[in-house]
């Protein structure tokens, strides 16, 4: 799983109620076959629910994404789930106090409420209509 694949699947833990309880009964059930990919995914979606930082070289668009979806997430209680699966995990490591420029991305996440899976993708468009 290349760095993009593992950020993409970092955001969908993070944001993603479905997904997120699909990859804690994946992991429960012995199905998952690279628990250590996963530790460090999990990680990173732990880290995506930190406070955003303050001066980024990224784009505004991305963090006004990013922010919506930390807003929608506390509704689900994401937060707690991402931190109670990674205990249970058995994750050691430091969370960073906020959330590092290199994650904030302007990335799509699948429609909640359909099925979760890898051929479930939302194309993102701009105000033009433009992908």
């Amino acid at each position: 799983m290349t760095a993009r694949e593992r950020l993409q699947r970092a955001y969908e833990l993070a944001f993603h109620p479905a997904l997120l309880n699909a990859a804690w009964n994946d992991w429960e059930r012995g199905a998952c076959p690279d628990v250590q990919s996963l530790r460090q995914t999990v990680d990173w979606a732990v880290t995506l629910h930190q406070p955003l930082p303050e001066a980024p070289a990224v784009s505004a668009r991305a963090l006004r994404r990013v922010a919506r979806y930390q807003a929608t997430a506390r509704v689900y209680r994401l937060p707690t789930m991402l931190r109670r699966f990674r205990a249970r995990m058995g994750a050691m490591g430091e969370i960073p106090s906020e959330v590092p420029a290199w994650m904030v991305r302007d990335i799509g996440l699948p429609l909640l409420g359909q099925r979760a899976g890898p051929q479930i993708t939302q194309i993102t468009r701009t105000k033009t209509g433009k992908t």
